[in-house]
């Protein structure tokens, strides 16, 4: 992508001569003739660098500097001015300038001083990256009330050493919650270890949690800690606890139950003490009835539980959410616009807060830099929110899953592409859907 430079004089012969020369050099060049002309190309197009001329029909150009290095911290600023008012451009550097040149300009200087703006700005773009990776962000779940319940139940569990288990669809934040009553604890000490069960199956998570000895199985060529050892005098988040084995889950119970444990493949009694905290996707009652999980270890677990309500039903924490989701993957946060927000909050988002991020992610790199817009978010104009007004709150995942399908292509008419388009996922994974569906 070629460097974006907008070029702001009133002058004819300036805008012709150095929109020529640096057209040739590989530079995409906007002309702007005024402070309002300007401000409009700014406001939809990222410039990598500003070349601003002070003495403008409706304005002085340094007084509109303060306003570029706040809302475009990253572009290079080179203020143009007549020799005669050198003490203006010392001013506008103190304002936030990068450069000055006087006119007449040598095109030889102005190549050398592209030059040193891309250098520059490249430089405060990774400096503001380390900043904004430096300075973290809290976590935030919205402002509605279903959440603020949420809130208060979490800090209620943050204050106690009870085992938690977190309830709600994928992409709700149980993960993120987690970790939020880990680092709200009043006496937070030791690590955070995380494990997702539904990745590990039999063996190799029972290795994963217990640890194993040189020996115990055919890979095991050297002893190895386990991560409720490694959990001693911190938490310990099962996450997806529901797909954990039924064997693992019966050595797991005996651990919640005396604190210790043994290696696989070892005699020896290890004790660990850790704080527990679990979650899962599934119903972990149904699954108990079906015989997927035991009774006795869903009791153990189930001591504070929390659900996380799904995102279409509380779309008013999405004002909130939005602005954060995108200062944590850019650190000059863009503008949306009302046409956005009203989008966003039309969609029914089946994947949550997750796919809210994601969502906006893409439409970061499709925009290229430019104020968000309704058409970087594709697919979120149909199918609309999905008919599950008559699904159940939380056994019923499956089912809003397939009811949203079903409303995507009977909108889309039948027509397979558009609906897996609207769905945000390949044609043939919504074909796999949809066999899946119709076998059931």
């Amino acid at each position: 992508m070629k460097p974006g430079v907008l070029l702001v004089d009133d002058e004819p012969a300036t805008l012709f001569g150095f929109s020529r020369f640096m057209t040739k050099a590989g530079y995409a060049v906007t002309e702007a003739t005024s402070l309002a002309e300007a401000r409009k190309a700014i406001s939809s197009q990222r410039f990598d660098i500003i070349i601003l001329d002070l003495n403008l029909p409706d304005g002085n150009g340094i007084d509109w500097i303060p306003d570029i290095r706040e809302g475009y911290p990253a572009a290079a600023i080179v203020v143009i001015t007549g020799s005669a008012d050198i003490p203006l451009a010392v001013e506008a550097m103190r304002r936030g300038a990068d450069n000055f040149l006087t006119k007449p300009v040598s095109l030889v200087d102005l190549d050398i001083f592209l030059r040193k703006s891309l250098e520059l700005g490249s430089l405060r773009r990774k400096n503001l990256m380390h900043q904004w990776l430096s300075k973290g962000f809290e976590a935030y779940f919205g402002e509605s009330e279903a959440i603020r319940k949420v809130t208060e139940l979490a800090d209620i569990a943050a204050q106690n050493d009870s085992t938690i288990l977190l309830q709600g669809e994928t992409g709700t934040g149980k993960g993120v919650l987690a970790k939020w009553i880990y680092h709200h604890a009043p006496n937070k000490s030791g690590p955070f270890v995380e494990i997702n069960c539904s990745g590990l199956k039999g063996e190799l998570l029972a290795s994963e949690l217990f640890g194993h000895v040189k020996g115990a199985f055919t890979s095991a060529v050297q002893d190895k800690t386990g991560l409720i050892e490694v959990a001693d005098g911190g938490t310990l988040f099962l996450d997806e606890i529901a797909d954990m084995d039924l064997a693992v889950q019966a050595q797991f119970l005996k651990v919640i139950e005396e604190k210790s444990f043994r290696r696989v493949g070892d005699v020896n009694v290890r004790r660990s003490n850790f704080r527990l905290v679990t979650a899962t996707n599934k119903d972990l009652a149904d699954q108990t009835s079906a015989g997927h999980f035991r009774s006795d270890l869903f009791f153990r677990i189930n001591v504070f539980p929390i659900l996380l309500p799904p995102l279409r039903e509380r779309a008013e924490d999405l004002e909130g959410l939005v602005p954060r989701i995108l200062a944590s993957l850019r650190p000059s946060v863009p503008v949306l616009s009302p046409e956005v927000m009203k989008l966003l909050k039309s969609y029914a988002w089946p994947g949550n807060v997750r796919e809210l991020r994601n969502v906006l992610e893409r439409a970061l790199l499709i925009s290229h830099g430019q104020p968000l817009r309704p058409e970087h978010f594709p697919g979120l104009g149909a199918p609309g929110k999905p008919p599950v007004t008559n699904a159940p709150a939380f056994s019923g995942l499956a089912a809003i899953e397939e009811a949203y399908i079903k409303s995507a292509v009977e909108t889309s008419g039948g027509d397979i592409r558009k609906a897996a388009a609207a769905l945000n996922m390949s044609r043939a994974t919504l074909y796999r859907r949809l066999k899946k569906i119709k076998k059931d």
